[in-house]
């Protein structure tokens, strides 16, 4: 039970100085995401995780809108929907970065 607490803490520590150093790169990313395209800039999902519970991923959108409805298409390679800010934030693992806010919510 403490080991769990201390990486807790860590876990914690690490995501909220990330956050704080990041917070510009974050914001630039950000903006670049609302001028290459229209729509959101983050792109939230819901996942399922360890033993099958499920989280809301959090990304910066790299692909333009669609609404599918009922069906979603999985991206694939050289996807035409994704964006060209997208391309680099997909190639980099940029868009990965608002996942360290997750960290915080849990």
């Amino acid at each position: 039970m403490f080991e769990r607490a201390q990486k807790r803490c860590l876990d914690l520590s690490v995501a909220a100085v990330a956050l704080l150093l990041l917070a510009p790169f974050l914001i630039g990313t950000a903006i670049l995401v609302k001028l290459d395209s229209p729509g959101r800039v983050i792109f939230r999902q819901t996942r399922r995780g360890f033993n099958g519970r499920q989280f809301d991923i959090w990304k910066f959108r790299s692909m333009t809108t669609l609404d599918n409805g009922d069906c979603i298409q999985q991206a694939t390679r050289d996807d035409a929907r994704v964006t060209l800010v997208g391309k680099t934030l997909r190639k980099t693992s940029v868009d990965e970065l608002p996942q360290l806010w997750n960290v915080l919510r849990r």
